[in-house]
């Protein structure tokens, strides 16, 4: 579903600004049970934060994403006529997700936040109850999404549709057309980069179907932490299995350990993988008591650093399929 606030938000000065985000953060933090950092830090801080940001908005439009996935899929629609940047850092768990307060001031300076929804940001609404007046758009509008089968969130929708290259052909058009309605004076860029990566995610298809096509059955077997490959198993014709369905508070409990070490072992897996973004030891006891190999990390939730080996989300796509053929197949 695709939500917006308002698209045009008050002209303010950068003293106007920063008291409206030095205002928004005493409320935020009056909702927080923490204590508040150093206030002359914080103050500096903030002044400085809020007063680049509205430099920045002078210029160009500030988009803001909920993860860097997001972050990335949009850049590659924006090019350089607008700034895209990540609310999560690199690495990190969005589920669960808490946002800081520099979080809740970049929020009041964006002119737009992309989200994913499907219940992924646990923590949207709070944020944007603080931010009424900065538009926030879904970019799962339109996807047909995979239930979760099993546990607490069962006949849920399965928030990671963008581990689907088809689906991320809707990702970007929602990014466009958002863009656009957004910053209509740049339409023309916006919709020549979204053509442009919108085939380049259509050729990371066509060759994702290729390499996974050479699996045999007993090696399509897609053994993860988090079932958060729901999309690709419903694409490319593979099989599901997991320690959790989603990322929560009880992750790999014996219960689901001895869950997946005994289908392991009937079917013969030869490699269980875990996600960058969580603890990777109950599937490294699966692989122990087994006798299967741990294959590696995949990449979902975050992308890695500038130079690891997901800097982007069609890296990010590459690496995994590499990581879980080499896995299978013992290379």
């Amino acid at each position: 579903m695709i939500k917006r606030g308002y698209w045009s938000k008050l002209e303010r000065s950068p003293s106007q600004a920063s008291l409206l985000a030095t205002l928004a953060l005493l409320l935020w933090l009056s909702g927080c049970n923490s204590t508040p950092p150093n206030s002359q830090t914080q103050s500096s801080s903030l002044t400085e934060t809020t007063s680049t940001t509205a430099q920045r908005n002078q210029e160009k439009k500030v988009i803001l994403t909920t993860f860097t996935v997001l972050a990335d899929m949009a850049q590659n629609v924006a090019g350089d006529k607008a700034i895209v940047e990540s609310i999560t850092k690199i690495g990190s768990e969005i589920h669960g997700y808490e946002p800081t307060p520099s979080d809740l001031v970049r929020g009041q300076e964006a002119d737009l936040i992309l989200d994913n929804g499907l219940n992924l940001e646990r923590w949207a609404e709070k944020f944007y109850n603080s931010l009424p007046e900065v538009p926030h758009i879904t970019l799962t509008e339109g996807i047909q999404s995979v239930e979760i089968a099993e546990d607490a969130y069962k006949n849920k929708p399965n928030p990671h549709a963008w581990m689907s290259p088809q689906n991320a052909l809707i990702y970007v058009e929602n990014i466009r057309k958002a863009l656009v309605d957004l910053d209509p004076q740049n339409a023309d860029t916006y919709n020549a980069n979204a053509k442009t990566y919108s085939e380049k995610i259509k050729e990371l298809d066509q060759k994702l179907q290729k390499e996974l096509a050479t699996l045999p059955p007993n090696q399509r077997y897609m053994a993860t932490c988090e079932g958060a490959f729901s999309y690709i198993i419903r694409d490319y014709g593979l099989k599901e299995l997991y320690l959790w369905p989603v990322n929560a508070e009880r992750q790999g409990t014996p219960q689901q350990t001895a869950k997946v070490i005994e289908v392991v072992k009937e079917n013969q897996v030869p490699a269980v993988f875990c996600e960058s973004t969580v603890n990777d030891e109950a599937q490294r006891q699966v692989a122990k008591e087994s006798g299967a190999r741990f294959g590696g990390v995949f990449y979902v939730d975050s992308l890695s650093g500038p130079d690891g080996p997901a800097p982007t989300y069609l890296k990010l796509m590459e690496r995994n399929v590499t990581t879980l053929i080499n896995g299978l197949q013992g290379r």
